[in-house]
């Protein structure tokens, strides 16, 4: 009986810590904004079957400045590997304001027609 009560204490406790962490992604200032749009580049275009695409990609900046991407949310399996492969671990010129912020970017990939 006294190892339940303590289960249950420690499960009360993980909810409390996980419900008070930071869950709701904030928008990226406009210079990181900045620098992830030159770390995807432009050479997708070659590999662009429809003329437009889009994302939403979930990261954080931990403390050696490296972009950690979380998820990258998108209809199409390709694009989602060409984003993770370009994003995941960049070093970026950003400090976050407070540790563990989670960003939330959306991406739409035009091509030029």
């Amino acid at each position: 009986m006294k190892s339940l009560k303590i289960f249950v204490l420690a499960l009360a406790l993980f909810t409390i810590n996980v419900s008070a962490a930071n869950l709701n992604p904030i928008k990226p200032t406009d210079d990181l904004r900045i620098e992830i749009v030159d770390l995807i580049g432009t050479n997708y275009m070659d590999e662009m079957v429809e003329n437009e695409y889009s994302a939403e990609v979930l990261f954080t900046v931990n403390s050696k400045r490296e972009l950690i991407v979380l998820s990258v949310d998108s209809d199409n399996s390709q694009l989602e590997s060409y984003l993770k492969g370009k994003l995941n671990y960049k070093k970026v010129d950003h400090r976050p304001a407070q540790p563990g912020e989670i960003y939330l970017l959306p991406v739409k990939m035009i091509k030029d027609l």
